[in-house]
């Protein structure tokens, strides 16, 4: 069993919203919050972020690992949570998450201390969570999530039950040897302004690893008109799959003047960081491209007519000349 582990000193989060579980809203009287963390990490992860979130590790067919996580009840009364492992998988679409308590290979691995645990309001419980490698495993990323599920109190004039749920995610790589590699490129950056006027960073992303990746970082606007700068603004994609290319839009949250900008976008997934810097121009607004007419179009079609108009003025004087003779 591997036993290198390190004890994560993290703010709490509901996985799936990313709200810090100590600044989760105060629920309405008789709805169901749960929150969900995890509590431990791998050394060598000690500087993956997202192994501070999610369980991230690679293992070898025989291997068994343990992780420690905790449920709160941020609800106005006592829940009944049940505790289980679900089915995922990742696509083009990004991380999805399977119906119900739909199962795969993974979730065969996967056993809780606890599958059942009654939470007073504002109540938390710890829970063991163990991973264990079958000998004969498939090789290759298994996605799952460990889900804490309650729902409303029974309300026998309801035709409506509903049921909350958060969850941590699980990314296992198995194979013999080494993890397998992660990586991504950035393309150019582009900028435009949509219809209403907000500013727009667009850049192409592409997995290149052979891992998904979660990505996260900042974009900063610096040598705008007058030498303004904006930002850092925080950056979050979704999970790319292997060998996903997509291409991103960044909306920016600030005035941002039109003008020539210097944009930087420094990303990272794990242990892998790139970035990228490239000069950007905004100006209008997107109009429809029917509507649309650039300066060098305008210029021809005024040369057209003053073309048109002096041949005209020519036909003219010739007709005139004509008659006279």
């Amino acid at each position: 069993m591997r036993s290198r582990i390190a004890a994560l000193a993290l703010v709490p989060l509901l996985v799936g919203t990313g709200v810090p579980a100590s600044a989760a809203p105060a629920p309405d009287a008789g709805a169901t919050s749960l929150g969900i963390r995890l509590l431990d990490a791998p050394l060598e992860r000690r500087d993956d972020y997202r192994a501070h979130i999610y369980i991230v590790d690679h293992l070898n067919p025989g291997d068994v690992i343990e992780r420690r996580f905790e449920v709160t009840n941020f609800s106005t009364g006592a829940r009944e949570i049940a505790l289980y492992p679900g089915a995922a998988v990742v696509d083009k679409g990004g991380f999805l998450f399977g119906d119900g308590r739909a199962d795969n290979e993974l979730t065969e691995w996967i056993t809780l201390d606890e599958t059942e645990v009654r939470l007073d309001p504002e109540h938390r419980t710890r829970v063991l969570a163990r991973i264990t490698v079958p000998d004969d495993a498939t090789s290759g990323e298994h996605y799952g999530v460990i889900w804490a599920e309650a729902g409303d109190r029974p309300d026998p004039n309801a035709n409506v039950h509903n049921v909350a749920r958060s969850g941590i995610r699980v990314y296992l790589s198995i194979g013999d040897g080494g993890e397998p590699p992660s990586d991504f490129t950035l393309g150019d950056l582009t900028a435009q302004r949509t219809k209403d006027g907000h500013p727009v960073i667009g850049v192409r992303v592409r997995n290149t690893g052979q891992r998904a990746l979660d990505l996260r970082g900042e974009l900063t606007l610096t040598g705008g008109p007058g030498g303004l700068s904006a930002g850092p603004f925080p950056v979050e994609i979704t999970t790319l799959a292997v060998g996903d290319d997509r291409m991103i839009e960044l909306p920016l949250e600030a005035v941002v003047p039109d003008g020539r900008w210097t944009a930087k976008l420094a990303l990272t997934s794990g242990k892998v960081e790139r970035e990228t810097t490239a000069t950007v121009v905004f100006g209008p607004a997107l109009v429809e491209s029917s509507a649309i007419v650039s300066p060098t179009t305008a210029v021809g079609i005024s040369v057209l007519i003053a073309l048109l108009a002096f041949g005209a003025l020519g036909v003219v004087a010739y007709r005139r000349r004509d008659r006279t003779a």
